[in-house]
């Protein structure tokens, strides 16, 4: 039997997410040559996909496909995480409004004024009852919603803060200097200067 997969609902939406989430890993593995020094007179060249890195491509790969600026910025953990906060909240989301319309069709059908009009709970609980329910599961929707508009911010912004620190290059040598101050002593004062290698 032969499946036609135009024919799948949202199969052309997967493609095409599927498609560009290559095209933005296939972009931000190009490498790019840069010079290191290795010697007083030898020059080698290395390709570095940190040189030309820019956080707004990252913040923009992160907008429009949430975790391709993660992908951009080659910290591929990050990925399943971000859909792992927006998938949680689409299902509250779901879940939510569902059952804040169950209750309010409910609530609407017991004010309703008509003695043949039954709710689905066949009078197990009173207008009031219904009436809190739709509220607190109209409340939970809502933060539903709010939950996702914050993974999502908070995956663009991580990938823009990540591709600014790609360059950040820590010495290996983290140390800890504590000396007296000369400058402190030659006015007459005892004082200590602190320096950090970083």
């Amino acid at each position: 039997m032969r499946r036609n997969w135009n024919a799948l609902p949202g199969s052309w939406v997967s493609r095409t997410l599927f498609a560009s989430l290559l095209f933005l890993v296939a972009s931000g593995l190009q490498a790019q040559d840069t010079v290191r020094v290795t010697g007083a007179d030898t020059v080698a060249y290395e390709p570095d996909w940190r040189v030309g890195h820019s956080p707004g491509k990252a913040a923009l790969y992160s907008a429009l496909l949430p975790g391709a600026g993660q992908v951009y910025n080659r910290k591929w953990w990050k990925v399943p995480i971000a859909y792992a906060g927006l998938g949680i909240s689409y299902y509250f989301i779901r879940e939510n409004t569902r059952e804040y319309q169950r209750y309010k069709t409910a609530y609407l059908a017991t004010i309703d004024g008509d003695p043949s009009t039954v709710d689905e709970f066949d009078g197990q609980f009173t207008s009031a009852g219904l009436l809190n329910a739709t509220e607190q599961y109209r409340r939970w929707m809502e933060w539903s919603y709010i939950a996702f508009g914050l993974v999502y911010i908070l995956n663009v912004m991580d990938a823009a803060v990540d591709a600014y620190f790609v360059r950040f290059d820590v010495s290996p040598d983290l140390s800890l200097r504590l000396a007296p101050s000369l400058s402190l002593a030659a006015q007459g004062a005892l004082g200590f200067s602190l320096g950090v290698n970083l």
